[in-house]
């Protein structure tokens, strides 16, 4: 069994940074691991929508929104994907949530969500 447990949301002022961890415990495929890592968020009464994604390779993709602003990474070794979001604004507030694909796309993983609000 696979859980993906995210750390760091918080209250912020605009203008402000935080960094989200999310790190996979439980039951690991090996050395092979994940694949495509990411963060999605969801704004109340709103979809949740992708933020930034990272294969295991590295290669990155994230939302025009957050681009220039947010920083995806991960770790390989310790299952963990990261997000550094600089210049926050209080549109950037959400629940955000970390997702894993297993790196043979037989299964997704999802996190619990952790809380971020933004002040003006």
């Amino acid at each position: 069994q696979v859980h993906l447990v995210e750390t760091g949301g918080g209250l912020v002022q605009a203008g402000g940074s935080l960094r989200l961890s999310c790190a996979a415990t439980g039951t690991i495929f090996g050395v092979m691991g994940f694949g495509v890592m990411g963060w999605y968020r969801q704004a109340p009464g709103k979809q949740r929508e992708l933020v930034a994604t990272i294969t295991g390779g590295g290669k990155t993709n994230y939302a025009d929104a957050v681009k220039s602003r947010f920083t995806i990474s991960r770790d390989n070794a310790k299952n963990t994907v990261y997000l550094q979001m600089n210049s926050l604004k209080p549109e950037d507030t959400a629940v955000y949530y970390c997702r894993a694909i297993k790196y043979d796309n037989t299964d997704a993983y999802w996190g619990q969500g952790t809380q971020v609000t933004v002040s003006s």
